[in-house]
């Protein structure tokens, strides 16, 4: 190992923005129950399924319906 290190021409990671950012996120059993079967059938591991599938969602524009009622 060297005791310096010379960085004057080190170049911005180009793939800095695509790296992915970890979170908590509070899912419902039966979602990660469905994820984690779906696993099992395409060897992806469930987090990486979930990650497509809102990656999915994002790309063709899904929207929720949701209608939320006064009591």
């Amino acid at each position: 190992m060297q005791d310096e290190y010379d960085f004057s021409e080190s170049v911005k990671n180009p793939y800095a923005k695509r790296l992915k950012k970890q979170v908590t996120i509070r899912l419902e059993e039966e979602i990660v129950d469905y994820f984690k079967e779906l696993s099992l059938e395409t060897e992806i591991p469930y987090q990486s399924l979930i990650n497509l599938y809102l990656k999915d969602c994002i790309q063709s524009k899904r929207k929720l319906s949701l209608e939320w009622t006064v009591t």
